[in-house]
């Protein structure tokens, strides 16, 4: 199958590929049915799929409804924060590699109505209509690989920035979902509910303590907290221009693949400067949150020049045990990534890269990187 009919099916539905019928036309209803002409064929395509993930809803929800009630977490969970494009898919890579731990893959935070009782099946069905890689960058791509849990409360609740992106004319409504600062309590308990939910669903099906990633959690380390007292943090950051620029080319290949609305290409640099900081802010504002012992930051030029030694140092600092014993599964992975290549950008213009160390100067300032080429 061609590259881009792939993207097209994988990525361009992205997680609505699971919403259920029901969920999908609560969607529709909040964004007034305003699904631009160009994509009303993705339209067509999600409502088809949402009565059949109806259907494997119900029959889960009968299956395992009560056991995933009654099931508590195998232990604290360990959160990979940091900002799009700043390395927390090859940082969550690395960590999920020990099994001691369970992660969130493709197939589940897109099903999460429906994972438990489909996965075996569509898994081996589809894995032909899924691309080798990532539109935006190099990264392989598969159903069983780590991905964002972020997706899977989103579909439950809508308590997301994500439906922003399908629909950006009511982004306004959803950038709230990013700190769900000012967002009303019961949005919030809704988000909350939702989370745990899914949790207890892998834990269902895993019995591991589960070592999670996903970029809006690094504006909610309250909320985390009010939820897991007990939970680990490693946060990545990287060069705050390679960010921009990085997310830039996100917008510009991956991006066309979740519209259900025409973006407003003209203000995108806006959207970026200002998501960044916002997510930023309240992360400077709550880090000293997390007691001492449970937080480790990691730049990802230092990950990139020696995973190994930096996983090593994540794990005493973190008091993580076990590192010995999954060592040589680590360095074999690592080994197997030789012949990887990271995307290579333009400099950004003098005029852009003035607006982000503006924009941007506390982190420049905080992990030291250069505001002046």
């Amino acid at each position: 199958m061609p590259a881009g009919l792939k993207h097209q099916w994988s990525l361009g539905h992205n997680y609505l590929a699971g919403i259920t019928a029901g969920a999908w036309w609560r969607l529709l209803r909040e964004n007034r049915f305003a699904v631009d002409l160009a994509y009303a064929h993705r339209a067509v395509f999600v409502t088809a799929l949402s009565l059949m993930n109806s259907w494997y809803s119900r029959r889960e929800e009968r299956l395992w409804g009560e056991a995933v009630t009654a099931t508590a977490l195998a232990g604290p969970p360990l959160f990979v924060l940091g900002h799009w494009r700043s390395g927390t898919t090859h940082l969550h890579n690395l960590l999920a590699l020990d099994d001691q731990f369970a992660f969130a893959n493709t197939y589940q935070v897109i099903n999460p109505h429906t994972f438990l009782t489909t996965e075996a099946f569509n898994t081996r069905r589809f894995r032909a209509l899924l691309p080798d890689t990532r539109p935006m960058d190099n990264v392989a791509l598969s159903f069983d690989a780590p991905q964002e849990d972020e997706f899977a409360p989103a579909l439950a609740c809508f308590r997301s920035l994500y439906p922003g992106i399908s629909f950006p004319r009511n982004m306004a409504h959803y950038e709230r979902y990013l700190t769900f600062r000012g967002a009303p309590p019961e949005e919030v308990e809704e988000w909350k509910a939702a989370f745990l939910w899914f949790l207890r669903k892998l834990t269902v099906k895993h019995g591991r303590p589960l070592v999670l990633k996903s970029p809006p959690h690094t504006a909610r380390v309250r909320l985390l907290l009010e939820m897991f007292p007990d939970a680990r943090f490693i946060h990545i950051h990287r060069d705050p221009y390679v960010v921009f620029r990085s997310f830039q080319h996100y917008y510009d290949t991956a991006g066309w693949y979740t519209y259900l609305q025409r973006p407003d290409l003209d203000g995108l640099d806006d959207v970026i400067l200002n998501r960044y900081t916002v997510m930023y802010d309240a992360w400077f504002e709550e880090r000293s949150l997390i007691p001492p012992g449970r937080l480790h930051e990691i730049a990802f030029a230092d990950l990139e020049a020696d995973p190994v030694g930096q996983i090593a140092a994540a794990y005493e600092i973190l008091d993580l045990p076990g590192f010995e014993r999954f060592e040589p599964r680590l360095r074999g992975y690592v080994d197997s990534l030789q012949d990887y290549r990271k995307n290579r950008y333009q400099e950004l213009p003098p005029e852009v890269r003035a607006q982000v160390a503006q924009a941007w100067r506390r982190s420049f300032e905080t992990w030291g990187y250069p505001i002046e080429s």
